[in-house]
């Protein structure tokens, strides 16, 4: 996703654009700028001067032992009931909350461990991970406000746009939540949703350019098998949300989506998709506002009857290895694909947050094949020519 090295990575937590076809991360699903690395093997020259812009660039995470009310400063701290940054800031630490809660309960028993961290350019991020529960395999849900100035060269990177001129450091504020879970039952949906705002103002040698603002994120579904009356059930939910807002959302997110999540070196797409959008500027800003808060308010009512339904089932162990091989195919995606965990992870973002995405466990098969008609050939088929499901 569109998203995760700021937030931290498909997405993890930083809403740079991430998605495939587009983060996040920005993600789906977090990017993180808080870390420069100067590459190896240079002359001692360039050395000595790359060793001098370290010592300003180079910014660590600082761990914190509380939550703050809010990661804002100054200006937008003081008009914190009326900016788009700080209200947009409100609804993502109030859906991690939301999502935190619903998910321990249906696990029955286990909690998410939580990392507040701050930079201090500006900023700061709560990651939660639930890792070996009842249910869930490992879920991640981090969310991340960070601001400060942006290289020319992740500038374009998070946009997505090698041929941008963008001259010189580019002022930048970015915000997301990031999510993705991983059930331990088989029969039980792997999800991942990432939202995400994102700002720029003019570069530091560019006077009097526009401040540009987008929005990006989505929900999507993987399951290892299909039941029919789950993916419909969830896409339902996702065309409900968009059809509030623009008829056209959701068949034109739906095939983002579907494009976006597609790993090319195996001709097949990720899961069985949902939404995604990216770089959403060219509506009313209060508008999207609006919509991303729908979309992040959907995602407990789309994925938990699911879960619910699913979690229990008995399960065989090859069904159990065939989520394995799934697995293996959302790792693929994610470090080689996904825009958010590839960013992170090249501008040296929290790597714990950036490689949240993956599973615990994962499995490769050399030349696996499943059976023709069988449920996992039609999960498979399903990856490979994607549907509609209402």
């Amino acid at each position: 996703m569109p998203c995760a090295a700021i937030v931290s990575a498909p997405s993890s937590a930083f809403p740079f654009r991430s998605s495939s076809a587009a983060t996040s991360s920005i993600s789906p699903t977090s990017i993180s700028l808080t870390k420069r690395i100067s590459k190896p093997r240079i002359a001692a020259a360039s050395f000595r001067k790359c060793a001098v812009r370290a010592t300003v660039s180079i910014e660590k995470e600082t761990p914190e032992a509380e939550r703050p009310d809010t990661f804002l400063r100054g200006v937008d701290e003081a008009h914190s009931s009326s900016s788009v940054r700080a209200r947009f800031e409100k609804m993502i630490r109030e859906a991690q909350d939301t999502v935190c809660t619903a998910l321990e309960a249906a696990d029955g028993g286990a909690q998410f461990k939580e990392d507040v961290w701050s930079r201090p350019g500006g900023g700061g991020g709560i990651s939660r991970v639930l890792q070996d529960g009842a249910v869930w395999e490992k879920a991640g849900v981090n969310v991340s406000v960070v601001y400060g100035v942006m290289p020319p060269d992740a500038y374009r990177a998070a946009k997505g746009a090698p041929t941008d001129q963008k001259p010189g450091p580019v002022p930048f504020f970015a915000a997301g939540i990031s999510s993705v879970l991983h059930p331990k039952n088989p029969f039980a949906p792997t999800l991942h949703f990432n939202y995400r705002y994102f700002e720029t103002d003019a570069p530091k040698d560019a006077p009097g350019a526009p401040r540009q603002w987008w929005f990006g994120g989505g929900t999507d579904l993987t399951p290892a098998y299909i039941f029919e009356e789950d993916v419909k059930h969830f896409h339902s939910v996702q065309k409900r949300a968009c059809d509030k807002f623009e008829p056209t959302f959701y068949p034109r997110f739906k095939k983002w989506c579907d494009d976006y999540f597609y790993i090319k070196h195996r001709g097949e797409r990720r899961g069985l998709g949902g939404i995604f959008f990216d770089d959403l500027n060219d509506y009313d800003q209060e508008m999207l506002l609006s919509f991303a808060t729908e979309c992040a308010n959907s995602v407990i009512p789309a994925y938990l009857p699911i879960i619910e339904k699913r979690k229990d089932l008995p399960f065989t162990e090859q069904q159990k290895a065939w989520q394995q091989l799934r697995r293996g195919r959302y790792v693929e995606f994610n470090l080689v694909y996904d825009r958010g965990t590839t960013f992170g992870l090249k501008t040296g973002g929290r790597i714990e947050s950036i490689l949240v995405s993956l599973p615990l466990t994962s499995r490769w098969e050399y030349d696996h094949k499943p059976e023709e008609g069988s449920e996992e050939w039609k999960l498979l088929d399903a990856c490979i020519n994607p549907k509609e499901w209402i």
